[in-house]
């Protein structure tokens, strides 16, 4: 769908738990809600957390009563949390529902490696913050790792912490918010700080 062509009718959902990395998710978000999507936030419960910014977020809904089928897209950013324990491993179990189901799931940094524990990386193509990061969860996937900013296969986008405009651009192709020359545009301008991109975005009407 493009920008300009009225509001989608499924919201976007992003996941949100203690110690989440801001930075890794602020252009998707931010630019899919100039498109019309709704963002909503869903955590482990509804109660408070904090980001690793120190931002207090209050979660839209929980975890719980989150349904594939009410949703256009699910982005697990990064965080602590993914690698000191298993408190979040029912956020992989939900992204196993929503990919079973065909309904998209966008996953940087650290929530990668939760993807790889849950085995769904074993048989797509995906990338990560390097390599052994991965390979340190045990999975069976290391053959399908590509050295890319991203990588979608499929319904599923995937991205180092490093990589926050490259991931982007991915939901935004996937959710067919930008497409083409404009896309391309999109991630000069944000990436690249490429000036001459801005003429074609905003005659697009992507500004």
């Amino acid at each position: 769908m493009n920008a300009t062509t009225g509001r989608p009718g499924k919201p976007v959902h992003l996941a949100v738990y203690d110690t989440l990395a801001d930075w890794e998710t602020g252009h998707a978000t931010a630019h899919l809600a100039r498109a019309g999507h709704e963002i909503r936030t869903v955590g482990p419960t509804t109660a408070p957390l904090r980001s690793t910014g120190g931002l207090r977020i209050q979660p839209d809904l929980a975890l719980d009563d989150l349904r594939p089928e009410d949703s256009a897209l699910l982005i697990l950013p990064g965080a602590d949390l993914w690698d000191t324990g298993d408190s979040l491993a029912p956020f992989a179990r939900t992204a196993r529902a929503f990919l079973d189901a065909g309904v998209p799931v966008a996953a940087i940094c650290g929530a990668t490696a939760g993807l790889a524990r849950e085995g769904l990386l074993d048989d797509r193509d995906h990338t990560s913050a390097v390599s052994f990061y991965l390979a340190a969860t045990g999975y069976a996937g290391g053959g399908r790792y590509v050295e890319a900013d991203a990588v979608t296969d499929g319904a599923l986008v995937t991205a180092g912490p490093t990589e926050p405009v490259a991931f982007a651009r991915e939901i935004l192709r996937l959710l067919e918010v930008y497409e083409g020359e404009v896309l391309d545009a999109w991630y000069r301008l944000f990436h690249d700080s490429d000036a001459a991109a801005y003429a074609v975005l905003e005659k697009a009407g992507a500004l």
